[in-house]
């Protein structure tokens, strides 16, 4: 087993970490940490539980620990759910200090010695981690990209043996999305906001990274564009994605593409049996009825159409988030860098 720390373990994506680690057969949860006031208090006496699953009572007595290299001793890997205003500094002293991190955050997916990963569609990217050793780290910094991007390249993947040059996507994105206290009801209720801040960026950015070529020391970025268009919609969780791709294979052959893709790494703890999945009728996939297939980490495709364009659906804080980070630490653990 691998000891192992939560970062911002009271926020919504920290409760993630919480609920998905704390029976996991690899890692053993020890650490979590959280805001100075929270410190020194037992998990139990400080996070607000928001999720629809019982509160975990077998981490409930840890004791909350600074957001500290300090208060990480004797961990030998760290789930970050920081904010990203103050995630790049501490998830760069965590590394320093030896500790691998497997972020959330934004702070440092697109540094050129960084991996940005989804595990079954780039694993190999991971060999950015000799190179921050080969630096003078001790630890390593791995992220997972934003929780839209990662159903829309989960979408594209099965895609890239066909070629494209131009992506379109608009996205219908759940409140999770923007934490606990992220949007006040009366801006979100019977409402729709066609602006969510650097989502679209990033959209546009960490998809060419994801599905980019490693190349020594960095990454090469895929030869396509993508053009986003972000908007909050009033689901709680559940990002859904309308998407358009210059491919000019027939919507048969692109269909049998999705039906048959078989990510590159398999059998993982946190990996469910259908990593995508294709779904024939003509109203899926929706938020309600697929957000929690393979309990919550897979992506469903539906409505292909001559165009070529479809439609992605998946959850935002396990697939998108949480999910994402904890499935990469597995790969990291797999692949005996821990």
């Amino acid at each position: 087993m691998i000891d192992v720390g939560v970062l911002g373990a009271t926020g919504a994506v920290g409760q993630r970490f919480v609920q998905l680690l704390a029976e996991h057969p690899w890692f053993h949860l020890k650490t979590l940490t959280a805001s100075e006031r929270s410190a020194g208090k037992r998990y139990r006496d400080v996070v607000n539980w928001r999720l629809d699953c019982p509160f975990p009572e077998n981490v409930g007595d840890i004791t909350v620990s600074p957001t500290t290299p300090e208060g990480l001793s004797g961990v030998d890997l760290v789930f970050s759910a920081l904010p990203a205003e103050i995630a790049g500094e501490v998830e760069t002293k965590c590394a320093k200090a030896g500790i691998g991190v497997c972020s959330n955050a934004s702070s440092h997916r697109m540094e050129p010695h960084i991996p940005l990963v989804i595990t079954e569609v780039n694993p190999d990217h991971l060999g950015l981690i000799d190179v921050q050793r080969d630096k003078g780290t001790d630890g390593f910094i791995v992220t997972n990209p934003n929780c839209s991007t990662i159903m829309l390249v989960m979408s594209l993947s099965p895609l890239a043996r066909f070629g494209f040059s131009d992506v379109k996507v608009a996205t219908m994105q759940a409140i999770s999305g923007a934490g606990f206290q992220g949007i006040p009801a009366m801006g979100i209720f019977d409402n729709v906001v066609p602006y969510i801040g650097a989502e679209e960026q990033k959209m546009e950015t960490e998809s060419l990274k994801i599905m980019g070529t490693l190349d020594g020391d960095h990454v090469r970025p895929a030869p396509f564009r993508v053009s986003a268009s972000c908007n909050r919609v009033p689901v709680i969780d559940g990002h859904t994605m309308a998407v358009w791709a210059d491919v000019k294979e027939p919507v048969e052959k692109v269909k049998s593409a999705f039906r048959d893709y078989v990510p590159p790494i398999k059998d993982l703890p946190t990996q469910p049996d259908h990593s995508l999945l294709y779904l024939d009728e003509n109203d899926r996939p929706q938020p309600r009825l697929d957000r929690m297939r393979g309990n919550g980490m897979t992506v469903s495709v539906g409505r292909l159409r001559e165009g070529l364009r479809y439609v992605a659906m998946g959850h935002n804080t396990i697939r998108g988030a949480a999910g994402a980070s904890v499935l990469n630490a597995e790969l990291i653990y797999s692949k005996k860098y821990l």
